[in-house]
């Protein structure tokens, strides 16, 4: 699958539920949108992504993927304990420098 290194560590480090590597893929002011909240830093970034895991213990596998320039689409199989599950979610990834500045999460 077509995906820069930097979106590839981001779900091998979520898939291993190791924050600290996950962490290491943002840049250090970037913004998270998932389920209409905005997230924004470091800081923010490891609590929504700790109260996620720990509240759904969902499991995300890329099934699809795009990029173009900057802009990276990976469609993911996410499931776990969460009404609906398995969901196909759209991350939208915007890259600068190799970090991730930018990630929206879609239905």
């Amino acid at each position: 699958m077509d995906m820069p290194d930097i979106v590839n560590m981001y779900f091998d480090a979520d898939s291993r539920g190791d924050a600290d590597t996950l962490l290491n893929t943002f840049a250090m002011e970037a913004v998270v949108e998932d389920e209409r909240a905005r997230h924004r830093g470091a800081v923010a970034i490891r609590e929504w992504w700790v109260a996620a895991k720990e509240a759904t213990h969902y499991v995300a596998e890329p099934v699809e993927s795009s990029v173009e320039g900057d802009k990276a689409l990976v469609r993911a199989r996410v499931s776990g304990q969460f009404p609906g599950s398995p969901l196909v979610l759209t991350h939208a990834f915007t890259i600068k420098d190799d970090k991730i500045v930018r990630l929206e999460i879609l239905k």
